[in-house]
């Protein structure tokens, strides 16, 4: 699976035996927005006018464009990973959120 991005939306790629295209579509948002093409330059522009539409299309009927992810994240961790966490972060002089921030930042990037 490969990505693309636009405007801070993400897009998952796939190609289309059947159809002979690339078909993308936005994820991470409920709404449906799906875009294809025959090669990548292709496929580029019409994600980038799917994005565009969207959002034109949002502000039309007055209301926010629903956004790829809130920067929100629970987790259920153990006590002692909690524990062992909120050491680690008191030892560089971070908040809990900072580190772990960092933390996953640099696994999400390998």
């Amino acid at each position: 699976m490969n990505t693309m991005y636009y405007k801070g939306y993400p897009a998952r790629i796939e190609y289309s035996e059947e159809d002979g295209c690339f078909v993308g579509h936005i994820v991470g948002i409920n709404d449906i927005v799906g875009f294809h093409g025959t090669s990548v330059s292709e496929l580029r522009t019409a994600f980038e006018e799917a994005v565009d539409d969207y959002l034109d299309t949002c502000a039309k009927l007055g209301r926010a464009p629903q956004k790829p992810y809130s920067g929100n994240l629970m987790l259920r961790i153990p006590p002692e990973v909690h524990a062992a966490v909120a050491r680690a972060a008191e030892v560089r002089g971070e908040s809990i959120n900072h580190w772990a921030a960092e933390a996953l930042a640099e696994q999400a990037s390998k």
